[in-house]
């Protein structure tokens, strides 16, 4: 188990980025949340197998791959502090 802070930069809002980014989670039962930022990128901190969370980051890539311009992703440790995952 990880925790992945991912930020989305490119035309990400606007455009279902975030409730797809909360199906896609629901589907592969990893916790967390995805938000909206003021300088018009996404963040999402998301918990669960790293196999999971890579595969969120592909499906993600595979739907907006033309609205995406640039992607971080910081590997941190695990915290088990969510319960499910939420659009903040």
């Amino acid at each position: 188990m990880v925790r992945a802070h991912i930020r989305f930069r490119g035309t990400v809002q606007g455009v279902g980025f975030r409730y797809t980014t909360l199906s896609f989670a629901q589907s592969l039962a990893l916790t967390g949340w995805v938000k909206n930022l003021p300088d018009g990128s996404v963040e999402a901190m998301v918990e669960g197998p790293r196999a999971q969370i890579e595969e969120l980051v592909a499906k993600l890539k595979n739907q907006f791959g033309s609205f995406i311009r640039d992607q971080q992703i910081e590997w941190l440790e695990v915290r088990g502090e969510y319960k499910d995952f939420f659009v903040a």
